[in-house]
């Protein structure tokens, strides 16, 4: 595998307004990521708006911005309403984040202007930020949601060459449940022919329920245009024998057929009741601090 080259480039804004989502804000320090996952949507985004290659280009090449949390901090002073998702596009708990910190520094940033938050990771580094989780944690809403859409080790290799191993992922999630910290398991995307089986969705929800998950979601992969030929290509490479699979259940499309999605909501439902998963309550509004001027 090549080499990751890193170039540090400066960001307009870092709140990047979002519609047609359950958060209302995204943001992402990085762009492009090294945990190479071969699915990954963000790929189309890459080529649709960068016009650049879906595959190394994407793996290969991550833009730092360097003075991300600063200008976080300038859009936050303007008091945003809504919500913030961190990560919906790339990593925010890359390899790099250990080196530049603006992941943690923009909670921080969150922790002075706090918002209800989300986060989306397949790094453990998340367990380095605890003592920042949980001082925005005290102030609004947080959830941190590991992507585990699979605990085979030998299929997550090549689905995901560049990530940490699942079990890693699940004891990194284990440690925010026992800081308290909301802490859930996205089982997403379920590639069919490849992790959507009973058997491996079960192992996946076992494994999230004995690590503390407040929650087991999943979703069945979509192609978008512009990297169905990387997957395919993928698909011919690693796992030829899901080609007939693919080529019935998608037809074309980015999406797989009603009738598929169906049953894999019921094989889900299946699994999810087996186990136990918390979510925690939401919690009543502090009250707001009234301050009482004396007449002098």
């Amino acid at each position: 595998m090549n080499k990751v080259v890193y170039t540090e480039i400066q960001a307009k804004s870092a709140l990047n307004r979002v519609k047609g989502m359950p958060f209302d804000w995204s943001l992402n320090p990085y762009v492009g990521c090294p945990h190479a996952c071969r699915y990954c949507f963000s790929r189309a985004y890459n080529a649709r708006y960068r016009n650049r290659d879906v595959g190394e280009a994407f793996d290969r090449s991550v833009e730092v911005r360097t003075n991300f949390a600063d200008q976080l901090r300038a859009d936050l002073r303007c008091r945003p309403r809504g919500s913030v998702a961190i990560g919906t596009a790339t990593d925010p708990y890359q390899p790099i984040e250990g080196k530049y910190q603006l992941t943690r520094r923009c909670l921080e940033a969150l922790v002075e202007y706090p918002m209800p938050t989300s986060i989306v990771t397949k790094g453990p580094l998340v367990v380095r930020d605890i003592d920042v989780l949980k001082k925005l944690d005290e102030k609004t809403e947080l959830t941190v949601y590991f992507s585990v859409p699979c605990v085979d080790e030998e299929i997550v290799r090549k689905t995901d060459p560049g990530t940490a191993p699942p079990r890693q992922r699940l004891r990194a999630l284990r440690m925010l449940r026992e800081a308290e910290i909301d802490a859930a398991v996205l089982c997403m995307p379920v590639l069919p022919g490849i992790s959507d089986s009973e058997e491996s969705l079960d192992a996946a929800a076992r494994a999230a329920s004995e690590a503390g998950a407040t929650a087991f979601r999943h979703r069945p992969l979509k192609i978008d245009v512009e990297i169905q030929q990387y997957y395919y290509d993928f698909l011919a490479t690693e796992f030829p024998v899901a080609v007939p699979r693919y080529v019935a259940l998608y037809q074309g499309s980015v999406h797989p057929s009603k009738d598929y999605e169906r049953e894999l909501d019921e094989r889900v439902r299946r699994v999810r009741a087996r186990y136990e998963f918390r979510e925690r309550p939401e919690r009543p509004p502090k009250p707001e601090t009234v301050q009482l001027q004396l007449a002098i």
